[in-house]
């Protein structure tokens, strides 16, 4: 499985070898689906706290006698039909909203996206893509060379002089070949991968 690689001006150079299990899988939607839904779950804190009846604030004398006034019973203000009133089914701060997805499901996921976003030609290898100071304008320049705009770029480690360039640019993200993720990858419509990154997947992913 060969891999498009281009240079800092965006020319095309030799192809690279990569791991047809990663970058040469069939696309498989049901799973894609899952993964990337199962992350976006497990990033929920699940931190939201609702009031129960019992749990508002509210006087517990009858708003009004029983019968004989034309309108439904009523016995305290907290019932849940009045308005600040309590919630019927309310949510509570230890609600679990974590997916459980097999690590080998995982990769067949991620594998299915890499694959993918190399048949529509969407992801690219460079060398290595450094700038020399943290300067939003250095990193700018240097994608607009390559006819880059939006675009994930995967390192193989910290770089902190691009990471620092990149947190002004609204429509780019520096990530580590290890905290690559399924939703990042679907979200940018590039994706470029540094040599380094496309060993270190090679070894996580396939």
């Amino acid at each position: 499985m060969d891999l498009k690689v281009i240079n800092d001006k965006g020319e095309a150079l030799a192809p690279v070898a990569a791991s047809e299990a990663l970058f040469g899988r069939d696309f498989n939607e049901a799973l894609v689906h899952q993964v990337v839904v199962a992350y976006q779950a497990n990033g929920r804190s699940g931190t939201r706290a609702q009031k129960d009846r019992g749990n508002v604030r509210h006087t517990t004398k009858k708003p009004w006698r029983q019968k004989g006034t034309g309108r439904a019973r009523a016995g305290m203000t907290s019932s849940p039909l009045w308005r600040g009133g309590g919630k019927i089914f309310p949510s509570s701060p230890d609600e679990n909203f974590s997916h459980k997805v097999n690590r080998k499901m995982y990769r067949a996921g991620m594998a299915s996206i890499l694959s993918q976003l190399v048949r529509e030609g969407r992801l690219s290898v460079v060398d290595g893509l450094n700038v020399d100071q943290p300067k939003t304008k250095l990193l700018s320049a240097k994608l607009r060379a390559m006819g880059l705009d939006e675009v994930l770029i995967i390192t193989e480690g910290p770089d902190e002089n691009l990471y620092l360039s990149s947190r002004n640019l609204p429509k780019v993200l520096v990530l580590e070949a290890r905290h690559a993720d399924p939703v990042s990858l679907v979200r940018f419509s590039r994706v470029l991968l540094t040599k380094g990154a496309v060993k270190h997947l090679e070894e996580s992913l396939a």
